[in-house]
Formats: structure tokens, C-alpha cells, sequence
């Protein structure tokens, strides 16, 4: 089996709770049982990991850097400010999906038009909910 990080940013771990109306009801637990199956079933081992500390993502983007490991990543906030989520997102070898819940580019807020991730990433999957990250496993098993 291919082993694939899902990686969540800044406040996914409040899924459910915070702001349902964009972000729907499913838990952040919930996502990841989600995840791990919906990966399972397309032969992929997924391991979903979530912060609130830029730092650790950063951890987490160099160990996939250096195992050559396939990412979703769904940096929430920091998608459209961190350089250095940028720059460790250049290190990837492996194919980086950039997911999210909502569309950034319909939000009513300008700078969530803006995304750091994007010039690193095979696939930018947005505003399908949590099935986006459904979608983007699908992208890495097809690669």
C-alpha cells in the first residue's frame, strides 16, 4: 500500500463546530475515519494528522519531503500568507493535492483569493465539502 499524509491546518480540528454553515457538520473525527477508509478502499495506508502550530506542518511537509510521501494538504489560514509553508511545499518530490472545504476564491474575504500551495500542487480541489478530500485521494491513486 502507498502511504499518503492528510495534512490539516489551523482550526479543522473544530470541524463540526465552528461555522457549520461553511464548513458542515461532519467532526474532524469523523473526517478522519472518512479519510482513512476512503484511502483505504483505493489501496492507498492515509495517516491524517491536524494543527494549530505552523511549526509542526512544517515538520510533518520535510518528513514527506524526505520520504518521498504523497500529501493532501489543507493548510486552511496559512494557505494564503505562510512563505514557509511555500518553501516547504517546494521541497516536495512526491505529488502534493491542495483540498479545501470551501472555495477560497468565493469567499467574500480578498486575501483568501491567494494561495501559497497552489504553484506546488498536481490538483487543487475546493468547495466540495469534505468529499474534496475523497476527490483528492482519488487524484493521488490515479497518478
Amino acid at each position: 500500500m502507498t502511504g499518503v499524509l492528510v495534512l490539516n491546518g489551523p482550526n479543522l480540528g473544530r470541524l463540526g463546530k465552528r461555522q457549520p454553515e461553511i464548513y458542515g457538520h461532519t467532526t474532524y473525527d469523523e473526517l478522519v475515519e472518512l479519510c482513512v477508509r476512503w484511502g483505504s478502499e483505493l489501496g492507498l495506508e492515509v495517516t491524517v494528522h491536524q494543527t494549530n502550530h505552523e511549526g509542526e506542518l512544517l515538520d510533518w511537509l520535510n518528513e514527506a519531503a524526505d520520504e518521498a510521501t504523497p500529501v493532501v494538504l489543507n493548510a486552511a489560514a496559512w494557505t494564503h500568507y505562510s512563505w514557509a509553508l511555500y518553501d516547504a511545499c517546494a521541497q516536495l518530490s512526491a505529488p502534493l493535492v491542495e483540498v479545501h472545504i470551501s472555495d477560497p476564491s468565493q469567499r467574500p474575504e480578498e486575501f483568501r483569493h491567494t494561495s501559497v500551495v497552489t504553484p506546488h500542487a498536481v490538483a487543487v480541489i475546493a468547495g466540495r465539502g469534505i468529499d474534496g478530500y475523497r476527490e483528492a485521494l482519488q487524484a493521488l491513486a490515479s497518478l
